[in-house]
């Protein structure tokens, strides 16, 4: 009955030896109190009463989110700002001999970093210039933590919070220069708006002087064809009445005509020619004899 618990005894204590490391993590070993080794992923088998696990370290990154610091800028504005800070354990060794709770070392240093960053620069400068601050405290800490066993992979900085009154002044500015650009846009807006109209009816009146040119060219063109037309056809007339060769008695009736036509008008005077006097004269004598003839 002894010798089965004794047995029993020493396979538990053989199989408390046996030890796994997970993924993503490492042991570190100690052998009468004095680092040893450290594991990695596997399995591994401890030295009965002369070995121990002094720790055990998750090699994942790493996200801490620190409070807010009060920090004072070059134009003496105090502001509270916290930090998000990304790490990654790289040497177990160190992290677990180099600094006594290396997450309040971290938190103390990135205080104390920031304080020395934002103490150069001004309330704007500091408002507009995140990505300045996250890189020079990622290397600044980077290079602190790296005897730690410590990588720091990022720093954001998370809030900017400044005092009340600095945050209705900047509301207030904010407010104003959006006033500004309103005014401005609305201004050009109109000025556009002018220029169109304005545009639009030179444009009108270009073209309503354009269509009245066109028009009295149109005009011009369609008298003078018209006067071509009728000056054409009574040369075509004359032409045609001096190759028929007519008489001299043909020629005495159209000028009667014409001297009728003349007479019809409201002219109170009219000059007649001694030739169609001449022919008017013989006329009415004609008249005389055919009329006594009748009366015989």
């Amino acid at each position: 009955m002894i010798i089965a618990i004794i047995l029993i005894l020493v396979l538990a204590m053989l199989a408390s030896c046996i030890k796994i490391v997970p993924q993503a993590h490492a042991y570190i070993i100690e052998r009468f109190g004095a680092y040893n080794a450290t594991w990695n992923v596997g399995i591994h088998f401890l030295v009965p009463f002369i070995d121990k696990v002094a720790s055990k370290v998750n090699l994942k990154e790493h996200v801490v989110d620190f409070a807010p610091q009060p920090v004072i800028t070059e134009d003496n504005v105090t502001m509270h700002i916290d930090t998000v800070v990304y790490y990654q354990i790289t040497d177990p060794k160190l992290y677990c001999y180099g600094v006594e709770r290396p997450m309040m070392a971290i938190e103390n240093l990135t205080a104390t970093t920031l304080r020395n960053i934002i103490g150069d620069l001004e309330l704007d400068e500091t408002l507009t210039s995140r990505d300045t601050v996250n890189t020079t405290m990622r290397s600044i800490l980077d290079e602190a933590t790296d005897p730690w066993g410590i990588k720091i992979n990022r720093v954001e900085l998370k809030n900017i919070i400044p005092p009340s009154e600095i945050q209705d002044a900047m509301e207030k500015q904010m407010k104003a220069e959006r006033e500004r650009r309103e005014a401005i846009l609305r201004a050009e807006g109109e000025k556009k708006s002018a220029v169109l109209i304005a545009e639009g009816e030179k444009e009108a009146a270009i073209l309503r002087a354009d269509a009245k040119k066109e028009a009295a060219i149109r005009e011009a063109e369609g008298q003078a064809q018209g006067i071509l037309a009728v000056q054409t056809a009574i040369a075509e007339g004359i032409k045609r009445i001096n190759e028929a060769a007519p008489g001299e008695g043909y020629l005495t009736i159209k000028a009667l005509e014409s001297f009728e036509k003349a007479a019809d008008g409201k002219a109170t005077k009219i000059i007649i020619p001694s030739e169609i006097q001449g022919i008017a004269g013989l006329a009415a004598s004609l008249k005389e004899i055919t009329e006594d003839k009748d009366e015989k």
